[in-house]
């Protein structure tokens, strides 16, 4: 006897009335714009099929690793030579003991929007669960394309290094798949010089992708720039940039010219050298985005591969990230404030991993805010151990209290899997749900059309206007 969930109700997360309505008549028909996330544009173009639920499911996501190898689960069932079927049946003896972790409701979101299943998934449905879904995954309406639209996506936004020559993006431009697909360019690589070796390895593939010789720090200005004038000419409207904190110290322009010699002649640089040097490089690429009108994009707080044993085993983004705590308020304040002083300080989203500093980031809107448009500072959606119930409910009351939420851009997967698109639905749910509490307390109107607008705006028109997203 199968065991069918008892909590994916269409009340789901909605504890009043108001809280129903809000999600079914404003949220719930609304595309999603995915802005911001980590999927191929391979597999986009080439509308990739999956072989099995593994590949669709668990490759590539660090957040089931860490919870299987929380569990005890040993890492060949994670990221080693295990067969799909026997990592599949380790996950889902793991997913019961995830109660209360976001992955939870994920799971049984995703089996329930994608297909049709609404079995709790353990050790005793695993082998049923797997076959049924690697058999749908062979299905035409289960290829890659068929995925998203199914979702309602409207836009991808993919993240993307200067070097990608966008060919896939530009495959894809040529075919009908009724959603839009963006590059992002994330730039990071540019600046990133704590290993000297990987650093000029770098810098020679991206003097091969620009067909430009890259001897001095001007030149490698010139070649981003002109990177930026490619991603802008394939759709691009937003950059990312990963950055544990913003730094910024006035005389790093001029220091960075010798900083870019010594570096391309293979010597090491220290740590206050290389933040100096990544704040040359990112205030030029700041102005760049305002004078393109691009959105800008900090991620900002992970301190990341912490397990330096398992970061020589299997590498980077497997799982060994937490959140760091460093100070963020008086830099990111001097950064954006050198390039507002010149006007030249973009679209910008900052993003924080640390909820100590919720209050910090919400704050710093308002200082740069200018009534050029609505909204030009934004604090991004909870991200990566924030994006869960209580990691947005705290980032939308701080914003509230501290900003405009009818303002606020919205929700992003920032995932590399086809099947996180519930995550958007989970998010519209705890917002309405906010909402619709206070309207339960008397401490907003009864006035769905007021209150559903804002709902609305949220979960897509203000992301479509602030990226320039038009259908």
């Amino acid at each position: 006897m199968s065991q069918q969930n008892n909590f994916l109700t269409p009340e789901f997360l909605l504890t009043t009335s108001t809280s129903e309505a809000l999600y079914e008549k404003f949220a719930a028909p609304c595309g999603i714009i995915d802005y911001h996330n980590h999927l191929s544009p391979k597999d986009i173009a080439e509308n990739r099929q999956f072989s099995n639920l593994t590949e669709a499911w668990l490759a590539g996501d660090h957040y089931k690793w860490r919870a299987m190898r929380i569990n005890g689960i040993n890492e060949k069932y994670c990221t080693g030579d295990a067969n799909p079927e026997e990592k599949f049946k380790a996950w889902a003896e793991t997913v019961p003991y995830t109660v209360r972790n976001p992955l939870y409701h994920w799971t049984h979101l995703e089996l329930k929007n994608y297909f049709g299943i609404t079995e709790m998934l353990n050790k005793d449905s695993a082998a049923r669960i797997y076959a049924l879904c690697s058999e749908k995954l062979q299905q035409p309406n289960f290829r890659v394309q068929s995925l998203l639209n199914n979702m309602k996506v409207e836009v991808v936004g993919t993240t993307d290094d200067p070097t990608d020559s966008l060919s896939y993006h530009k495959q894809f431009a040529q075919q009908n798949a009724g959603f839009k697909m963006v590059p992002s360019y994330r730039p990071d690589k540019t600046y990133t010089t704590g290993d000297v070796v990987a650093y000029n390895q770098y810098v020679d593939r991206l003097e091969a992708a620009s067909n430009r010789s890259i001897s001095t720090f001007n030149d490698l200005l010139n070649v981003l720039q002109n990177r930026i004038d490619f991603f802008d000419t394939m759709g691009c409207r937003a950059s990312d940039h990963g950055l544990e904190y913003l730094f910024y110290d006035e005389q790093a322009e001029n220091k960075a010219p010798a900083l870019f010699l010594k570096l391309r002649s293979g010597k090491a640089i220290d740590t206050l050298e290389q933040d100096l040097f990544r704040c040359a490089v990112m205030l030029t690429l700041s102005r760049a985005y305002h004078a393109k009108g691009w959105a800008q994009q900090f991620h900002i707080g992970a301190i990341r591969n912490n397990n330096s044993r398992m970061m020589r085993t299997i590498g980077a983004d497997t799982g060994f990230d937490s959140i760091g705590d460093f100070p963020q308020a008086k830099h990111m304040s001097r950064y954006l404030n050198a390039l507002d002083t010149t006007n030249q300080l973009a679209k910008t989203i900052l993003y924080n991993l640390n909820p100590a500093d919720n209050e910090v980031f919400a704050t710093m809107l308002g200082n740069f805010s200018d009534g050029s448009i609505q909204g030009k500072i934004q604090w991004g959606s909870g991200w990566w151990f924030l994006d869960q119930k209580d990691g947005m409910e705290k980032q939308l009351n701080t914003l509230s209290n501290m900003g405009l939420l009818s303002r606020f851009v919205g929700m992003v997967t920032d995932s590399r899997s086809f099947l996180s698109f519930p995550r958007h639905e989970y998010f519209r749910r705890i917002l309405c749900d906010l909402i619709g509490r206070d309207v339960a307390k008397g401490e907003l109107p009864d006035d769905l059309n007021l209150l559903g607008g804002i709902v609305k705006d949220i979960c897509h028109d203000n992301a479509e206007r602030y990226f320039g997203f038009a259908r």
